[in-house]
């Protein structure tokens, strides 16, 4: 199945099931939806919608605009590697090896496939990353990797738009990133369940490709089967000593190559700038479609004396 969230022609926000180019929409919130399970949802979307309305006539939001917490991993060791040698690191520490690492973004700061992104206050080094999430369909705690597979309502495209320089400075305290990545994550633009994904599973991800591009220049990005940590273990170390609930949305980390960082890192800033009011970025990843973000300038910083 894949599903969307949608704005019908009276500005109302409704879930909707897509199919052959049309969405079934219904009454309620995808999440909802979710909590009440989504075969039957299905069932309703089919015989019994709301309305129905062409896709190209409707303007997508995130699937789960409001989600209760956003955890983003970093789980492609590619990226990794080349994130640090960008930063002057060659080495990759011990422990993410031993066990996936996460920070938490921000759920007030999550956008559509197609909306706007803003510059984060004070920053002069604007980043797209290329990811792909998972969204939780059933609460659970103390979660085997096994058992956390079967939790997952489904698969969406993941952009966390981040500060580099701000980010930089920030982390040499020991804590964050925090502002770094507190204003915009981009995530759609559908909600494609498990299922749908599973005839192109390799080793512990898909073989699915993951691309970005800035003004159409596609410039990097690689395969969901190249992740080293699966989603069933992130989910599971995500619920260790907590409790995961439905709509909670897992970021897998950047693909490799997949943001300017890495490329500029490898192969000079000047062949990859970072991003400035006006550039487009499109993310796209097989089986889940893309999205597309306009970057435009930002508020300024507020003094804080």
């Amino acid at each position: 199945m894949r599903w969307v969230t949608y704005r019908s022609a009276d500005g109302t926000e409704r879930p909707g099931l897509l199919q052959d180019g049309r969405v079934h929409g219904l009454d309620g919130t995808l999440l909802g939806l979710i909590e009440s399970g989504l075969a039957a949802a299905a069932e309703r979307a089919t015989a019994r919608p709301v309305e129905v309305v062409d896709l190209a006539d409707v303007r997508l939001a995130a699937p789960i605009p409001r989600p209760p917490s956003v955890r983003d991993f970093l789980s492609f060791e590619e990226h990794l590697r080349n994130a640090r040698r960008a930063l002057g690191r060659d080495d990759v520490p011990p422990v993410w090896f031993e066990q996936p690492v996460f920070y938490f973004s921000n759920p007030a700061a999550i956008l559509g496939p197609d909306d706007e992104v803003p510059i984060s206050p004070g920053c002069e080094a604007f980043d797209y990353e290329v990811e792909v999430a998972a969204v939780v369909g059933r609460a659970g705690s103390d979660l085997t990797p096994a058992e956390a597979e079967q939790h997952i309502a489904g698969y969406t495209i993941f952009c966390d738009w981040s500060a580099r320089d701000v980010q930089a400075r920030e982390s040499t305290v020991g804590l964050g990133p925090a502002k770094g990545k507190d204003g915009a994550t981009s995530i759609g633009p559908v909600l494609v369940t498990p299922d749908e994904l599973e005839p192109h599973r390799s080793g512990k991800g898909y073989r699915l490709a993951m691309r970005g591009s800035v003004n159409g220049r596609d410039i990097g990005g690689g395969s969901w089967a190249d992740i080293h940590w699966s989603f069933g273990q992130m989910l599971a170390y995500a619920s260790r000593g907590t409790e995961l609930r439905p709509g909670d949305v897992i970021g897998s980390g950047t693909v490799g190559t997949g943001c300017l960082l890495e490329l500029s890192g490898l192969h000079g800033s000047q062949r990859y700038p970072w991003l400035r009011p006006g550039d487009v970025v499109t993310v796209e990843v097989e089986q889940l479609g893309s999205l597309t973000g306009r970057i435009v300038g930002g508020p300024a910083v507020v003094p804080l004396s």
